[in-house]
């Protein structure tokens, strides 16, 4: 797990004992870059303030910015988790890892669902280029419940299901995860302290849900073992993105100053 992100001047937060907690959320918060274009990405990442050093690329923005989105990113010296869930044949996703290795992104995500075999390989194409991103393998997507998983054929409810996805992503030699805040400590009880894992699906306290399901406050997350927290709309959508992001750090500062 990244402990040191950059930039960090610290300039966006007074000086004051609970400096250290709120670094050290800073470095574990990812504000989600879902926009439609790079222009109103970069305007978002302008208008956070430099409150925030990771940010997320989805689908949404590399279908119409590509490599240029995560360029965009590191270039000003942030990190950036690309979350392309990728699923395909275990040859096709090797040579995508490996496209996305060149980039520069810190995190990638790759679908635990592909199976072993595409895991085992996107695990060796990473493990082949000389700055790689750590591979995070998705489980069950936190706007799918069990009615949903049974409309696909899985009779498990999600827990089961996504622990069932860890162990056999631990078996092909994934270490990272992504998972819903309710599955978390099972997760970390799996993987130990040198698991990382992604929590998306995270909601202050009376913030709607929008489409997802399975939530936490940050707090909850961070308490039951979250690695990393992604949040979206509740800063992205927010009248003061900035504000937003102060307050979701000052609440995970106080956890992780106790």
């Amino acid at each position: 797990m990244s402990t040191s992100p950059s930039p960090d001047t610290g300039a966006a937060f007074p000086s004051n004992p609970r400096m250290a907690a709120i670094r050290g959320a800073r470095s574990r918060l990812i504000v989600a870059l879902d926009t439609p274009d790079l222009a109103s990405a970069l305007t978002l990442v302008d208008r956070l303030e430099q409150t925030c050093t990771w940010f997320k690329v989805g689908l949404e923005l590399f279908t119409t910015a590509g490599p240029r989105a995560v360029e965009a990113l590191t270039s000003r010296g942030f990190n950036v988790f690309l979350d392309l869930k990728l699923h395909d044949i275990p040859n096709t996703v090797a040579g995508a890892v490996r496209s996305a290795a060149s980039l520069g992104a810190r995190l990638l995500t790759v679908h635990a669902a592909g199976g072993p075999a595409m895991l085992a390989s996107a695990r060796d194409a990473a493990a082949g280029q000389p700055n790689p991103p750590e591979l995070l393998a998705v489980t069950v997507l936190t706007s799918m419940d069990a009615a949903q998983l049974t409309a696909i054929g899985i009779a498990e409810p999600p827990a089961q299901q996504v622990e069932r996805l860890a162990r056999m992503g631990m078996d092909a030699g994934i270490r990272g995860f992504v998972c819903s805040p309710e599955e978390v400590a099972t997760l970390r009880s799996l993987t130990g302290q040198d698991g990382t894992l992604v929590i998306p699906g995270i909601r202050p306290a009376g913030a709607t849900l929008g489409d997802q399901k399975r939530v936490a406050t940050p707090a909850e997350a961070l308490q039951h073992g979250a690695s990393y927290l992604v949040v979206g709309r509740p800063i992205t959508q927010a009248a003061s993105p900035a504000e937003a992001a102060r307050q979701m750090l000052d609440e995970m500062a106080a956890v992780l100053v106790g």
